[in-house]
């Protein structure tokens, strides 16, 4: 990667793959054991690469239980307050989440946790679809610097950042590689 295209250097690796799916593994058992098994559990996962590992957390999952887990994507972009210049709210589709989300635990899936911002549109855009029974925010990486008041029910890791500072997930779906790193500005 080129630091003259994004202005970042790379500072450090903080997951290899092998770490990732250890992690993921991990993750898959903390969702089952909070939620008393897999009965009524749904995956969510956040555009663009939390969709990914929503997809991979219910493929460890089925193993785990022997039953499937439905996972479904929600795409956020025109939920974000921060890009509300963009214009009006599209309307986002049923068959977006791809199952009903009623009455069902919702564990959203996301890459990163940072602000908090992205959880929050994610929410208004699950709400738009129904009346889960609750919501779960699994996040592989918490980097903190909350600006809202969301907290992750389960976290892959926990990385102190500074604000110059920018953790970049990459996944072989997206990526075409399979790591975390630190990039520096």
């Amino acid at each position: 990667m080129s630091t003259r295209k994004t202005g970042l250097r790379q500072k450090a690796q903080l997951m290899s793959a092998s770490e990732i799916e250890r992690t993921l593994v991990r993750l898959a058992y903390e969702i089952v054991e909070k939620n008393g098994g897999v009965d009524g559990l749904g995956l969510v996962g956040i555009r663009r690469r939390g969709v990914p590992l929503a997809e991979r957390l219910g493929k460890i999952i089925t193993r785990i239980e022997n039953s499937k887990v439905p996972v479904g994507t929600l795409d956020i972009t025109f939920y974000r307050d921060d890009l509300s210049t963009l214009g009006p709210k599209p309307v986002v589709h049923e068959k977006e989440i791809g199952f009903p989300i009623e009455d069902k635990n919702i564990v959203l899936v996301d890459d990163v946790l940072f602000t908090g911002r992205t959880t929050r549109a994610a929410l208004d855009a699950l709400f738009s679809h129904g009346r889960p029974r609750q919501v779960q925010l699994c996040v592989l990486i918490d980097r903190g610097h909350r600006e809202l008041p969301v907290e992750a029910s389960f976290v892959g890791r926990n990385v102190q950042t500074t604000m110059s500072e920018v953790i970049e997930v990459k996944l072989t779906e997206i990526d075409n590689a399979e790591k975390v790193l630190l990039m520096e500005k």
